[in-house]
């Protein structure tokens, strides 16, 4: 005998239905284009973009020290320039040592090189995303994910100068760029122009349309920096300011006392981060749960309307074929569910296949995330970042402190698909890292808690490059990412090889195969160093590609109705299949250190290995031993018999 666990066993269809006519425009909305959700999204391997760190196309436009003034830590040293892309992550620039004994924000000192460098640069540009289309379309996905773009002085962009144009230093004349901004009413839509910045994001949609690649932006609407239009008038005219009601302003400054008692709630307590005012208020920093209510200010909900609709339609013809394909929505959960609906119908106003996922990840950290079900009921998300699957996947493959057992791990996933619906389901995006989480063979190299102790000067957390055996898990962690419900997610450089803590080591420059790095030091803070050589990792970019291939050449990946299946008795293997029709793939995982029994026969077998050069001795033990070899994956086609 043997137990089955089915994921939808009602809702979860086996076919999928036909990509809808994405040519015809709409001037009223329906409520099935409110509701539906983008069939190619389903379809989507998505690729993230950190573009300070993705390459630098145009030195030229590289950033100074005025496009920076407002940036963490807030000190800009008097010799401070951009950092050569190949310098050794853990050595400090020479423009460090005049960053000790200042203050950051917050007030605390400056001392560790992760804080120092927040304020590194390296120059990643629009023009380098052009100069690598070549190499994003070899790779084979179809979608990306740009982590901000808006004009900023951090090299996140989280903290928006404004929102309406795209940075600055990513265009070819950050200089005439500003200029051109400085002449209009930030209020006033009619008065914006098109930057060269905005004018090669253009040029970069319509190349990347071209090779059947969609893109969204990264907004975070929850807060701005301190250098934002309306954040600065308020500084200078306190409760008289046209924009008094747009922030959390506890209290004004009184001139006629020598304190300021000017007085604000940034985004998690950050003063470097004002949050926009909504209602009601929630403490956020304690616990973050889907609340009801809007943001206050009507003004600026019509502002963020604008700015979506300029990115969406860019030439406002009607077409959103020139624009950008949706929107990931920054600490979604930290906004209330009302403002999330009228954003999404101003949004699909423009164009109904735009796709919108949010940020809904921890309920209370470290232990709880939070249930997206709210966000997936066709009124406000199209996916989430899938958090909670990547959590349950790691703690089966990890063997970390908090492990799952196969049967555990499959009572998980139903768990979370059982908050969506079928279309939902398919569409969010399964995480495999980020910009706010270690690397992927980073975090298969350390046995820790989800997102507890990741660096950050955690000495025992691990930094350096991974072995072996990390390699392997996260091959097995590639293998169930690409042949599971919902769409896989790429962050940049882990296609290459690359390593790294929780930030700031996940944002290093890529490591792309035209550079020679310096060594890198695995830790800076003991005496018996080692070095390892950052250097693209061209197999292991081959074992991508073939995934995606894979993925989209076979639509039973994305559309396949989900079957878990494991024999009696047993904790070590991870069985499940994939149902599209009349065909059926089955995935069979060890994740043990050790060979494991497994006893059915089957008509159609198709040997995969994620380790080319063991493929003949691992499809020996399959078929004459009946045994899956340790750290290992196999898929087989075709019906099996007991």
């Amino acid at each position: 005998m043997k137990r089955v666990w089915i994921v939808f066993s009602l809702i979860w269809l086996v076919s999928c239905s036909a990509p809808q006519d994405e040519s015809s425009t709409v001037k009223s909305l329906s409520q099935d284009q409110l509701e539906s959700v983008p069939n190619w999204a389903r379809d989507a391997i998505w690729y993230q973009i950190f573009p300070e760190r993705f390459y630098n196309g145009d030195s030229t436009n590289d950033p100074r020290k005025k496009d920076i003034i407002g940036s963490y830590p807030g000190t800009i040293p008097s010799n401070w320039a951009t950092t050569p892309w190949t310098w050794q992550w853990h050595a400090e620039d020479p423009w460090m040592e005049e960053l000790a004994g200042t203050k950051d924000f917050m007030g605390n000192p400056v001392q560790s090189l992760n804080q120092k460098v927040q304020m590194r640069r390296y120059g990643g540009d629009l023009a380098g995303v052009l100069a690598k289309l070549d190499y994003l379309e070899e790779l084979g996905i179809n979608a990306i994910y740009f982590n901000p773009l808006n004009d900023a002085p951090s090299l996140h962009k989280y903290d928006a100068r404004n929102w309406r144009h795209i940075d600055r230093n990513f265009g070819p004349d950050p200089d005439g760029d500003a200029a051109l901004i400085a002449g209009e009413n930030p209020a006033e839509a009619e008065t914006w122009v098109f930057t060269s910045a905005d004018s090669l994001f253009l040029k970069v949609i319509e190349e990347l349309h071209k090779r059947d690649i969609r893109l969204i932006l990264d907004y975070s609407w929850n807060h701005t920096g301190v250098h934002f239009w309306a954040w600065q008038d308020i500084l200078k005219n306190q409760a008289q300011s046209d924009y008094a009601d747009w922030y959390w302003v506890q209290s004004y400054d009184n001139p006629e006392t020598d304190s300021n008692e000017f007085a604000y709630n940034g985004w998690f307590s950050l003063p470097e981060l004002p949050e926009i005012k909504d209602t009601p208020y929630v403490d956020h920093t304690k616990i973050v749960s889907p609340f009801e209510g809007q943001v206050q200010s009507e003004a600026v909900r019509e502002h963020i309307f604008t700015i979506s609709r300029r990115w969406l339609d860019p030439n406002g013809d009607g077409d959103p074929s020139d624009g950008v394909d949706g929107f990931r929505l920054d600490v979604a959960a930290e906004m209330p569910l009302g403002f999330w609906r009228e954003y999404r119908r101003e949004v699909r106003k423009v164009n109904p296949e735009a796709y919108l996922i949010g940020e809904v990840w921890w309920k209370e950290w470290p232990d709880d995330l939070i249930d997206p079900q709210p966000y997936l009921q066709g009124d406000i998300f199209d996916g989430v970042m899938n958090y909670r699957w990547f959590r349950s996947t790691r703690k089966y493959v990890m063997a970390a402190p908090d492990s799952m057992s196969a049967q555990a791990y499959a009572d998980s996933i139903n768990a979370y698909f059982s908050s969506a619906d079928e279309a939902h389901g398919k569409a969010w995006m399964n995480m495999s890292a980020s910009h706010d989480a270690p690397r992927l063979a980073t975090t298969m190299f350390n046995r820790n808690a989800y997102k507890v102790g990741t660096g950050r000067d955690n000495f025992q957390y691990r930094i350096h490059k991974p072995d072996a055996a990390a390699r392997k898990r996260q091959e097995l962690f590639l293998w169930m990412q690409f042949t599971m419900p919902g769409a896989p997610q790429i962050y940049n450089g882990d296609e290459m090889g690359m390593w790294g803590e929780d930030d700031p080591g996940n944002r290093k420059p890529l490591i792309w195969p035209e550079f020679e790095f310096e060594a890198e030091r695995n830790y800076p803070f003991v005496e018996d160093l080692k070095y390892d050589i950052p250097r693209f990792d061209t197999s292991l970019f081959e074992l991508y590609q073939e995934l995606i291939a894979m993925r989209r050449n076979e639509p039973i990946w994305a559309c396949g109705q989900l079957e878990f299946v494991t024999p009696e008795g047993d904790s070590k293997l991870l069985i499940y299949r994939r149902i599209y029709g009349n065909d059926t793939n089955t995935v069979v995982i060890n994740n043990s250190q050790y060979p494991q029994h497994f006893d059915w026969t089957q008509k159609t077998l198709e040997g995969y290995s994620l380790w080319s050069d063991e493929a003949l001795s691992q499809k020996f033990f399959f078929e004459q031993r009946k045994q899956i070899p340790p750290l290992s994956c196999f898929f087989y086609s075709g019906a099996q018999q007991e």
